[in-house]
C-alpha cells in the first residue's frame, strides 16, 4: 500500500455549464494505492474549489467539495462472470501506470449538484419583474385574474 498526498492542476472540462471547477486551480488529493489479486484499488478523497451560478438568483458564488474516490484497475480481464460494468468503464494497469484524470473527473463532476444554489435559503428572483427578492423582503404584486374581471363592479374595488 502507498499514499499519495499531492496538490495537481485541474484539467479542463471538470463541471457543467452551471458550476464547474476553473482549470488551472489544484485539486486536493489524498489517495491511498492498495495492491490487491485482481489490480490497484484507488481509493481516497480530492478537495477542490467550485465556481457557479446560483440557479435561483443567477449570481456567481464559490464553494468548497470533498468527495470519496474509490476505483479499481485490473491488471488483465477478469473473467465474464466479474464483469458487472460496461466493457468502456473498465480500467486498466497499462505500462505499469494508471491514468486517474477519467476517475478524479467522474467523481467531481457527478458530486456536482443538479441545480447550484448560493445558500439554501435563496428566495431567487421575481418571477414578474425579475427583481432579487433578498434585496426586498415581502416583495409581491397583485394580480387579479381576469376570468374574474366582470365581478370587480359588484364589490365596488378597481384594479
Amino acid at each position: 500500500m502507498r499514499t499519495f498526498n499531492e496538490r495537481v492542476p485541474v484539467p479542463e472540462d471538470f463541471g457543467t455549464p452551471l458550476i464547474k471547477v476553473i482549470p488551472g486551480t489544484e485539486l486536493d488529493l489524498e489517495l491511498r494505492f492498495e495492491s490487491v489479486h485482481e489490480g490497484i484499488l484507488v481509493s481516497g478523497s480530492v478537495l477542490v474549489d467550485v465556481t457557479g451560478e446560483c440557479s435561483r438568483c443567477l449570481e456567481t458564488f464559490e464553494d468548497e467539495l470533498e468527495v470519496d474516490v474509490q476505483e479499481l484497475f485490473f491488471y488483465e480481464e477478469p473473467p465474464a462472470d466479474f464483469l458487472e460494468q460496461e466493457e468502456d468503464q473498465q480500467r486498466w494497469v497499462e505500462h505499469d501506470s494508471i491514468d486517474l484524470e477519467p476517475v478524479l473527473r467522474d467523481a467531481v463532476v457527478t458530486a456536482l449538484p443538479f441545480q447550484p444554489v448560493c445558500r439554501e435559503d435563496c428566495e431567487g428572483l421575481c418571477s414578474e419583474c425579475g427583481i432579487l427578492l433578498a434585496d426586498e423582503p415581502g416583495h409581491h404584486h397583485e394580480v387579479s385574474d381576469p376570468r374574474w374581471a366582470a365581478l370587480q363592479g359588484f364589490t365596488g374595488e378597481e384594479n
